[in-house]
């Protein structure tokens, strides 16, 4: 996934101390070991004593509330020590040490809540991740004749979460793929995600044809969707070495063959699910080495400088090699490179490879021509 700066957690309890709490530390001992030089150099008044203050606050920053603790009592223990060591101990340099005793305890309770916020926050990222993998389960690395492999690229740091999904199932009717898109994120957005997830993965065994697959789909976002929401899709479905793909305002797959990138777009355009889609198949047969790229519009959208990241012309160098997951990795890499690390939106990505019919196997009829070989 893409990250920006990983929000660091903090240990509450005891143990080696983070590196949250080891840079905080460094840090405020540096500046005690600074005053207390400029004090011993300056003399036996105790001109510098105030500066000691930032000490507690400068750990708070950074590490836990107990290491500000140690620091504000170490820097409270050194302030009075220069306070006893003048010939006549002033009010002021008094009221000083005290104030470093003060800004420890102020110091303190600062690290404590931002301490805590800092754990709710790794929680709330974790149960995202969680509810995250729990939508989208791990693709491949082989389902039916096909190789597959699938990658969320996620826009925020904080939290893996959003409406982009994939799945990959061999079906009875052969390996039937979906990728698709939830208006919004969150999640709502994931809520969606899972409704349209769970009920593909029931009708892709129960129907031969995946326009019945769409309306079924269909039905069921309509059912949980306000009137200004939408999932965009497209599914495939290989059988026998053919392909068929239906489109529902979704972004068009990539075909790579023998060097060449051919956008498979629809025979005529449809709306997106929760709209009542009425769509038309798009049929290719497939030859042995043929990859299939799924992606949602985040990498269409993805942009640097208003110049968009050229998919189609850079598709076959970066995901014609290797493993179909080699080829997703060397597309996020060269992807994060152009955005300079910053997404508008999440990236959902399925790759598939065509390695040829199994031996022994006929070929199986396809989904769309079911209808006409019962008759």
């Amino acid at each position: 996934m893409l990250s920006g700066v990983p929000t660091q957690t903090f240990q509450s309890g005891r143990g080696p101390l983070s590196p949250g709490s080891r840079a905080g530390l460094g840090a405020a001992l540096v500046l005690l070991a600074l005053v207390s030089a400029v004090e011993l150099a300056d003399g036996r008044s105790a001109h510098y004593v105030a500066l000691m203050v930032a000490a507690p606050f400068l750990a708070a920053a950074l590490a836990s509330w107990r290491v500000v603790l140690g620091v504000g009592g170490l820097g409270t223990v050194i302030g009075a020590a220069f306070a006893l060591a003048e010939r006549t101990m002033s009010l002021v340099t008094a009221v000083n040490v005290a104030g470093i005793a003060l800004a420890t305890a102020i110091a303190a309770a600062v690290a404590a809540v931002r301490q805590r916020q800092a754990e709710q926050i790794a929680e709330l990222s974790r149960l995202a991740a969680v509810a995250q993998q729990a939508v989208l389960r791990p693709l491949g690395p082989q389902v039916g004749t096909l190789s597959v492999a699938g990658r969320y690229i996620s826009s925020t740091a904080t939290a893996e979460i959003g409406g982009d999904l994939y799945e990959a199932i061999d079906t009875p009717y052969g390996v039937r793929m979906i990728i698709g898109d939830v208006r919004g994120k969150g999640l709502d957005a994931v809520r969606l995600a899972s409704i349209v997830l769970g009920s593909y993965r029931h009708v892709a065994y129960e129907r031969a044809d995946l326009r019945a697959v769409v309306t079924d789909l269909d039905r069921a976002v309509a059912r949980n969707v306000g009137d200004e929401d939408f999932v965009t899709a497209a599914l495939v479905e290989e059988r026998g070495g053919t392909l068929t793909i239906v489109n529902c305002g979704h972004p068009p797959p990539l075909l790579l063959r023998r060097g060449a990138v051919i956008p498979l777009e629809p025979p005529a355009p449809a709306p997106p699910l929760g709209f009542m889609p009425v769509v038309r198949p798009r049929v290719e047969r497939l030859e042995p080495g043929d990859r299939l790229l799924l992606f949602t519009d985040g990498l269409g959208e993805a942009r640097r400088d208003g110049e968009f990241f050229p998919t189609a012309d850079r598709a076959w160098r970066l995901l014609g090699h290797g493993t179909v997951a080699d080829g997703l990795a060397s597309l996020e890499t060269a992807l994060v490179e152009w955005v300079h690390g910053r997404l508008d939106d999440d990236i959902a990505l399925v790759l598939m490879e065509y390695t040829g019919p199994r031996s022994g196997v006929t070929a199986a009829v396809p989904s769309w021509e079911v209808g006409a070989a019962e008759s």
